[in-house]
């Protein structure tokens, strides 16, 4: 994990990449607690033995908003902040979801920070984030990420 020494260093990464996280598991358990959680139980991510037989994947995928949730977990294990006592969520400017994630693969995320401006008591961070699947060349989600660091 990359440690960041305050909002000073912070804007020196506008622009680049600022690093890469380890590999997570997306297990079947994952998926279905996932499923549970949202109401989304539909047979492409929960049934393994129809997703094997009838889907073009040959296996259940997971839904592609628990790839969008697990980002801040990805992230998190990229990079922190000194002297952050809050951050926030403030949203998605865009979401892609280019290729599926099956039951057992292993992805992981890049940031790249593209725009950082102050805000009150803090900064507003615009970020792209690359979420990688092991093994594939095509990203499994490419989301512009918006949040708010307060110092």
């Amino acid at each position: 994990m990359k440690i960041i020494h305050g909002l000073e260093e912070l804007k020196r990464y506008v622009g680049q990449e600022i690093g890469v996280s380890n590999w997570l598991e997306v297990t079947q358990e994952r998926i279905n607690a996932f499923a549970d959680a949202t109401g989304d139980h539909q047979w492409i991510h929960v049934d393994v033995e129809r997703a094997k037989r009838e889907s073009p994947y040959g296996a259940p995928i997971a839904h592609g908003f628990l790839t969008l949730s697990l980002i801040p977990q990805l992230v998190w294990d990229i990079y922190k902040i000194e002297g952050v006592k809050m951050g926030v969520n403030y949203g998605l400017n865009r979401v892609r979801f280019p290729a599926p994630v099956p039951a057992g693969s292993r992805i992981r995320a890049r940031a790249k920070l593209l725009e950082l401006q102050e805000v009150e008591g803090g900064v507003q961070a615009v970020s792209q984030v690359t979420v990688e699947r092991e093994g594939h060349d095509k990203p499994v989600c490419v989301a512009e990420t918006v949040s708010r660091w307060y110092f």
